[in-house]
């Protein structure tokens, strides 16, 4: 069965899911901020196939997440760095790891701790916030069209919002 595109939908978390794709590729981005650069490294940790791992780099670097950089040593052999944009999907692996670790393993079953490397200090846990950072629940937000909306996400918004509403 072929994987479902999200490339046309006018949605954020579509887009994002498009340009990092399936659990292998945020697995191996996983991987780069432990500080794996080569191939058989990321191949040695995930226990992936060669063929699926070199279609994962080659969409991540496509994307702007990973740069593949040429390791300059005898014969050809390149390292996978984490791009800017690959930084920033820090967030996105750490509330996925939060997650986790209150609703799969279980408060103090936590497989990894992240710590502070200056207090050692274990991190705070991420929250949504309003501007003045007092946490918000799904109840305090309200959803609407901004400006790259598609015609059909302000039909769906507007029609959500009169449901809500009545």
């Amino acid at each position: 069965m072929k994987r479902k595109r999200f490339d046309k939908m006018n949605c954020g978390i579509a887009q994002a899911l498009e340009a990092c794709g399936d659990w292998w590729s945020l697995l191996i981005v996983r991987d780069a901020f432990f500080g794996a650069r080569r191939f058989g490294e990321f191949q040695r940790s995930l226990g992936i196939a060669k063929n699926i791992l070199s279609a994962r780099l080659a969409h991540l670097v496509e994307h702007g997440i990973l740069e593949r950089i040429d390791a300059g040593r005898e014969g050809e052999r390149f390292e996978y760095r984490l791009t800017p944009k690959g930084e920033a999907l820090l967030t996105v692996l750490t509330a996925l790891r939060e997650w986790a670790d209150e609703w799969v393993f279980g408060r103090g079953n936590e497989p990894l701790i992240v710590r502070d490397r200056r207090s050692r200090r274990r991190i705070a846990k991420l929250r949504v916030t309003d501007a003045d950072g007092t946490p918000l629940t799904r109840s305090d937000l309200r959803m609407e069209a901004g400006p790259g909306a598609s015609r059909e996400t302000i039909q769906r918004l507007s029609s959500r919002a009169r449901t809500n509403t009545a």
